[in-house]
């Protein structure tokens, strides 16, 4: 239920992107180009600095993640060596072997790709009583014992409640910042008011079948009770998957599904890393970050940005003196409230980008127009808003309080105002660009022109009409 939830608002974020990024898809674009041009300078150097700062986070949350899942082999070798490890190989990546980056990704891709696939048809096997243990078929065992809901903080409907308002806010951490990447490929992007619609129509049912499908089988082949599964009482952790596999009596797979997810955490931060030094070096180039950052070598890599993005991860050593639970928890919380901010400001720079349209009678020149708008952007905004008030309110119960705890939850929301508020003072910027000010003209007959020029293309076969279809 949490997942589906979460499905819902990033279909929104989705479509608000590809609404503006279709209808100005230049080469080069920023979020906080978007926010500068439709809303307020001082908001998208905030939101700039935001995005830079959550990609930061979730390299130490992937460190850490990496830390958690080789601890499954009970080594003993310390966790230190292994965020080192996992720190050194992404930041050659990133820096030496740029040229292998695309290589690597395409690989982690694919394993990731194969892998949840074959976990979600494993999982239904298993539930089906396909398992070689004794386990008969399992249904939805687990739904009626420990329970499909498991009341958190307190007993009867309002703890279940709880519980799934606290899972549907810790979905967020799945989709931080993946709707965004369709804002930074539309300029990059082959005929992209076809390209970047298709993508966002489908971006929803991939997101159905890899976690609504992954979600609903996790549920069905682990029971909430397992002592393996990650929490704050417990760091003998490994991927819920892992642990559905092994209670199957499935030898050897555990280990290579384990392997995978490993990869898997690897590529993340291997990504995040690179999105987060580029965010770094596009702000120095635009003027909202110091200079130093804009340096690059005779690649073209920027490396200062990237060693900046990359010192932040060294967070990930507060794993050798907390559980690898309680860190990961701390920084999942840091990088969803930044999630969540950039999503606010997101859906209030398409607004604000609509209205411009209606003011200046453009609206029915947008080349791809999503449904419900713009009720739907009104409604997810007012729920994004109660999510992100809501991130920690777990430390608000008196057995639960924690200073730690609450500032990784809501360290953020002062952060970024002072950031807000901060440029706003010292720059003098105006509250909000009147919407008669808006500029949504420059650019636009350029990129019409451009994609004037697509030809779709015409399968020559049901082969090829297959596979257009779905790339």
């Amino acid at each position: 239920m949490a997942y589906l939830s979460m499905m819902i608002v990033v279909w929104n974020i989705m479509n608000n992107l590809a609404e503006i990024v279709t209808y100005l898809p230049m080469k080069g674009i920023t979020i906080p180009y978007f926010v500068k041009r439709f809303v307020d300078p001082s908001l998208a150097f905030a939101v700039g600095w935001n995005y830079w700062y959550a990609y930061a986070i979730l390299v130490a949350a992937e460190a850490t993640a990496g830390a958690i899942l080789v601890d499954y082999w009970s080594t003993p070798v310390p966790d230190a060596v292994w965020i080192t490890i996992f720190l050194l190989v992404i930041l050659f990546l990133n820096i030496v072997a740029v040229g292998i980056f695309g290589e690597a990704e395409f690989w982690f891709a694919s394993i990731k790709f194969i892998t949840i696939m074959g976990l979600i048809v494993l999982g239904f096997v298993i539930m089906f009583g396909g398992s070689p243990n004794d386990q008969g078929r399992l249904g939805f065992r687990y739904w009626n014992d420990p329970g499909a809901f498991t009341p958190y903080l307190v007993d009867g409907s309002t703890g279940r409640f709880l519980a799934y308002w606290t899972a549907f806010v810790r979905a967020g951490f799945a989709f931080i910042t993946s709707p965004e990447l369709i804002a930074l490929a539309a300029g990059e992007t082959i005929a992209p008011r076809r390209n970047i619609p298709k993508a966002a129509r489908r971006f929803v049912w991939r997101l159905a079948i890899f976690y609504g499908f992954g979600s609903f089988i996790i549920g069905v082949i682990v029971p909430s009770s397992d002592s393996r599964l990650l929490s704050p009482s417990s760091n003998a952790t490994a991927s819920p998957f892992v642990i559905g596999i092994a209670r199957a009596g499935i030898k050897g797979l555990n280990h290579v599904i384990n392997a995978a997810i490993l990869t898997s955490a690897w590529s993340a931060g291997n990504a995040f890393l690179f999105s987060g030094s580029r965010v770094l070096y596009g702000m120095a180039l635009s003027g909202d970050a110091p200079k130093i950052f804009g340096r690059t070598n005779r690649n073209g890599v920027p490396w200062v940005a990237v060693l900046a993005t990359w010192s932040i991860g060294l967070l990930a050593y507060l794993n050798v003196s907390n559980t690898g639970a309680q860190v990961f928890t701390w920084f999942s919380n840091i990088s969803t409230i930044s999630g969540f901010i950039a999503w606010i400001v997101v859906m209030i720079t398409y607004i604000r980008f609509r209205k411009a349209l209606v003011y200046n009678n453009l609206l029915h020149t947008l080349p791809f127009k999503s449904p419900f708008q713009p009720y739907f952007v009104w409604f997810i905004l007012g729920l994004v808003c109660v999510l992100t008030l809501t991130n920690g309110f777990q430390v608000f119960f008196p057995s639960n309080w924690s200073v730690s705890s609450f500032l990784a939850a809501y360290i953020t929301l002062p952060i970024f105002l002072v950031l807000y508020l901060g440029h706003k003072l010292w720059f003098r910027t105006k509250w909000m660009i009147k919407v008669e000010n808006i500029d949504v003209i420059s650019g636009k007959k350029e990129m019409d022109e451009i994609c004037e020029l697509d030809e779709k293309p015409i399968p020559k076969n049901w082969l090829q009409k297959a596979w257009f279809w779905v790339a």
